[in-house]
């Protein structure tokens, strides 16, 4: 089992990256953990929202090796959406516990600017939402590896997480 953080584009943030790089460490003691970031569009000034949104579409499905509705080996695709169910993280802990255990790979998805398509919305398996407030699509990324990180440390009764 690995677990794939796909996101759009990539960070311009050096603090974002540096703190990814912390924490994709840390989390080789728990799992098979990549991060992959599909290319911002280039040239779409005159798009519209749901333009490149398509677009991005297009490259998130094929990156997760879904085309169309059809889906090409056991995986798992899991939106970060603010539509999402959300979850304390010893509740997202034991949500993650039990798919881990189960067969297949999973994929955490961190859309563009604008969300995603309609096309990746109904090839989703859920959608998770990390808080009620929006953060930057770049931002999220950090947030999102820090919870799993404790997610693993809470699972394995680690004393990272103060409950």
């Amino acid at each position: 089992m690995k677990i794939t953080l796909v996101c759009v584009g990539k960070t311009d943030f050096p603090f974002v990256e540096e703190g990814l790089e912390i924490y994709q460490q840390r989390l080789k003691h728990y799992c098979k953990f990549s991060v992959v970031c599909i290319p911002a569009l280039k040239g779409v000034s005159s798009w519209t929202k749901d333009q490149i949104k398509e677009k991005e579409g297009e490259l998130i499905l094929k990156e997760l090796g879904l085309t169309g509705t059809k889906r090409s080996g056991k995986r798992h695709v899991v939106l970060l959406d603010e539509r999402g169910k959300t979850f304390t993280s010893v509740e997202w802990a034991s949500r993650l516990e039990r798919k881990i255990s189960s067969d297949g790979d999973i994929f955490f998805v961190i859309g563009g600017a604008y969300g995603f398509s309609e096309a990746v919305y109904c090839l989703a398996d859920e959608l998770l939402s990390l808080s009620q407030m929006t953060f930057s699509h770049q931002i999220v990324r950090l947030i999102f590896i820090e919870q799993l990180y404790r997610a693993f440390t809470i699972i394995k009764g680690e004393p990272y997480h103060h409950a």
